[in-house]
């Protein structure tokens, strides 16, 4: 385990949803790194089933190219969970087609990063959405 500095810690918790072991693998040890408590689902199955099964986290980062659930119906159902609906989801996918993009903007996700991506770039997306969902949830 990399030793993270103390500036770096914090209690936000994220949902990474990657069905590629080796993306996986880099974005939770990218995020581990940068403070977050990390739960992994390799498909949109295991990710519902999360949802169902685990208390909500600060963030979601979610491929939308998945096997047995797509990542547009994880959208979807998160959104309609109770507990789960203001959770930010930031799409991290391969698909650049703008309607692949906006159709996930439309259905409740918060950001969309394309594959490759840049990891400081896609950490501070994380920051933002969750700094912004945390301001969001104190007007609630």
């Amino acid at each position: 385990m990399v030793a993270v500095p103390a500036e770096k810690i914090s209690t936000h918790r994220a949902l990474v949803v990657e069905d590629n072991e080796h993306v996986a693998y880099m974005l939770e040890f990218m995020l581990e790194r940068a403070g977050y408590d990390v739960i992994m689902a390799a498909n949109g199955r295991d990710a519902l089933a999360a949802v169902e099964n685990v208390a909500p986290v600060d963030v979601i980062l979610l491929d939308l190219m998945l096997p047995y659930v797509s990542g547009y119906q994880v959208i979807t159902d998160v959104r309609e969970h109770h507990d789960w609906q203001y959770v930010p989801i930031v799409v991290l996918s391969g698909k650049v087609l703008e309607e692949d993009i906006v159709r996930a903007l439309d259905l409740g996700a918060n950001d969309y990063v394309t594959k490759p991506f840049r990891p400081e770039e896609l950490l501070a997306r994380l920051r933002r959405v969750v700094a912004d969902n945390e301001r969001l949830a104190q007007a609630r």
